[in-house]
């Protein structure tokens, strides 16, 4: 089932729904964008969008997709494991592990299902989270030619992580240890969506906080950046 995406496809641009499927056997959901004048003989650069961390593809990488389909790439974006369309219970659990293999999974649909994309051309971006998990893949995956990340934010320093005392760590550490024994007991991860439940009507009616948050809020917790029965964000962060 394809949900609303936040913005208008060009009427020049291809988007073909997908599915592929990491080395774990769980299937990934996903979108290839190319130019519809494109000469399908010959071989042509891809690119890999990695959505930012508890997003989906109908948001900011379907912007990516479509702009950069027009400038001649071949562009795939995808849900991560456990998120959105993707396979992977229990659902908006967070996996590092898993989320940097899927762009691995990526390259290989790409290179052996897409016969016009050039093997040796396949580059990777990777929006906020996606920043940190293409890296951990491209790290170890000599296929991903090229990496470019943008990330609003040190997601460390912001959680107070970045140059911790010892007391603090220790709490940290206690606060994972309790939920542990209270996720089993429930039977599922606690889930804190970071994401409104319900969009503000507009930028007018977010609450006031500081700036940083209010350029979060200004996207994600109005209409425009929320895809229709998308719940947002995962349990914990790691």
């Amino acid at each position: 089932m394809a949900y609303g995406y936040i913005n208008k496809l060009s009427n020049n641009v291809q988007r073909d729904h997908i599915k592929f499927h990491n080395r774990y056997q769980l299937t990934l959901a996903g979108d290839l964008y190319y130019a519809k004048d494109i000469d399908q003989s010959q071989q042509l650069p891809a690119l890999i969008i990695g959505a930012p961390y508890g997003g989906v593809k109908e948001q900011g990488p379907a912007v990516y997709a479509n702009e950069l389909a027009q400038r001649g790439f071949v562009v795939l974006t995808f849900d991560q494991a456990n998120m959105g369309e993707s396979a992977g219970k229990p659902r908006h659990v967070s996996s590092p592990g898993l989320f940097a293999e899927s762009f691995s999974a990526a390259v290989d649909y790409l290179g052996i299902q897409v016969p016009f994309v050039d093997r040796e051309r396949i580059g990777v971006i990777g929006i906020c989270g996606s920043g940190v998990f293409s890296l951990a893949a491209a790290a170890v995956d000599i296929r991903i030619k090229a990496i470019a990340t943008t990330s609003m934010y040190d997601i460390t320093d912001v959680r107070g992580m970045m140059h911790p005392t010892k007391e603090q760590l220790e709490k940290m550490k206690d606060e994972l240890a309790a939920q542990r024994w209270e996720d089993y007991a429930n039977g599922q991860p606690e889930y804190k969506p970071s994401f409104p439940t319900k969009p503000y009507a507009n930028v007018d009616a977010l609450p006031d906080t500081d700036s940083i948050s209010k350029e979060w809020l200004r996207f994600y917790a109005v209409p425009r950046g929320v895809p229709p029965e998308r719940p947002g964000q995962f349990h914990h962060y790691f």
